[in-house]
């Protein structure tokens, strides 16, 4: 038999091996919830149900991020593109210009570009949107409601508990399975 299986194990050889045997384990777990934040093993994340969103605002101020991980999303298929856009403009504009303070977003984040008249396509800039929601909810309450809320995954920290889902009023943050990460709105 081996002289050092059959001696009593020494104190650097135990530390060394515990340091192994905790070093393996974090491994495993980082890989472990690499995976379940990819959704590689049918892992869930948080996002956002447009049917039940009611825009209160609290994911912008609600997000364990400095800037909310919610994002102002634009459902092209389901817009008519109109110059009138209740998510681009504040209700009762005096002059259809591009004024700060006729914009409904405060941050600018939402840009348009003619296409022809009176048609325009709206883009997010993502790196503006605080997720704040006021255009998504002009956007409900005067059009059809092709601004909507999302949780952008690239940018949430996958809480074990949302905090954002702890404050919603309307119960439209919630886990969704991994194949559908992006609840899309269809109109």
């Amino acid at each position: 038999m081996d002289k050092k299986m059959s001696d009593p194990i020494s104190r650097k050889r135990f530390l060394r091996l515990c340091g192994s045997i905790t070093a393996g384990a974090a491994v495993a777990g980082i890989s472990g919830l690499a995976l379940s934040r990819t959704g590689k093993d049918g892992g869930v994340f948080w996002q956002i149900d447009p049917a039940k969103c009611t825009f209160c605002g609290k994911c912008e101020t609600n997000c364990v991020l400095a800037v909310s991980a919610v994002k102002c999303v634009h459902a092209n298929r389901v817009c008519g593109y109109c110059d009138l856009c209740g998510g681009y403009y504040r209700s009762n504009v005096k002059d259809l210009n591009t004024a700060a303070e006729n914009l409904m977003c405060p941050t600018g984040a939402i840009q348009r570009k003619f296409v022809e008249d009176p048609y325009f396509e709206y883009t997010i800039a993502e790196s503006l949107c605080n997720g704040c929601g006021k255009c998504a909810k002009g956007c409900n309450s005067f059009g059809n409601g092709s601004l909507y809320l999302q949780v952008k995954q690239d940018l949430c920290e996958a809480c074990n508990e949302c905090k954002i889902s702890r404050v919603c009023p309307s119960g439209a943050i919630q886990r969704v399975d991994a194949s559908k990460s992006y609840l899309l709105k269809d109109g």
